[in-house]
């Protein structure tokens, strides 16, 4: 489990494409204290630690990752935004996170109004349901308070805190990012399915 608060931006450093597509992530994490096999959320998806070394760790992504999420779109150099897992006794600064990418969505539009920046992403109609005013999302694995929501699309502010504390600094209409829905919003939503069954 992960919050979508941001510890560290890291940074894509080699991709090998074998069986799997293996990440090798620069980070300024001490790495001396991630173990093998732990997960770290990398702009949204949770992945595992497969190997390390001074400032850097890798990851190994399925096709199936690949096809779910925008792990595909990452080049060398392209910017990760990561967050270690959640240890008991932690401060829950965003939301329950869990890693697991609902949709990729796309970036339509941004507005700076003031000294934030309003983004415009477009919204898959299976997940108009999920996302309400006022409610949490995790985009690229940050935490963040929706604004406004229509048939097909939401909206949500990025402070320059999150502006340069995140990749959201860098990011640019036509971007696709990873999107994942509120998990209590997914269990409401499941229910007052079963309940309407009845």
């Amino acid at each position: 489990m992960f919050t979508g608060i941001v510890t560290d931006v890291g940074r894509v450093a080699s991709i090998e494409r074998t069986g799997d597509t293996r990440f090798e992530i620069e980070t300024s994490f001490d790495t001396t204290s991630i173990d093998y096999g732990a997960s770290i959320a990398c702009s949204g998806p949770c992945l595992t630690v497969v190997d390390k070394g001074e400032g850097w760790f890798a990851v190994d992504a399925s096709d199936e990752t690949l096809s779910c999420t925008s792990l595909g779109d990452w080049a060398k150099g392209t910017p990760i935004n990561l967050e270690r897992a959640l240890k008991v006794g932690d401060e829950l600064g965003g939301h329950v996170v869990t890693g697991h990418v609902d949709a990729v969505v796309t970036l339509q539009k941004m507005e700076t109004i003031g000294s934030s920046t309003k983004l415009v992403f477009s919204l898959p109609e299976a997940y108009r349901g999920f996302v309400a005013p006022k409610g949490s999302v995790s985009l690229d694995g940050v935490s963040l308070t929706v604004n406004d929501v229509a048939d097909d699309y939401f909206t949500v502010n990025i402070i320059p805190h999150t502006q340069s504390h995140t990749t959201f600094g860098t990011l640019q209409e036509g971007q696709r990012v990873n999107f994942e829905i509120d998990v209590l919003a997914r269990y409401v939503a499941r229910m007052t399915e079963v309940n309407n069954k009845k």
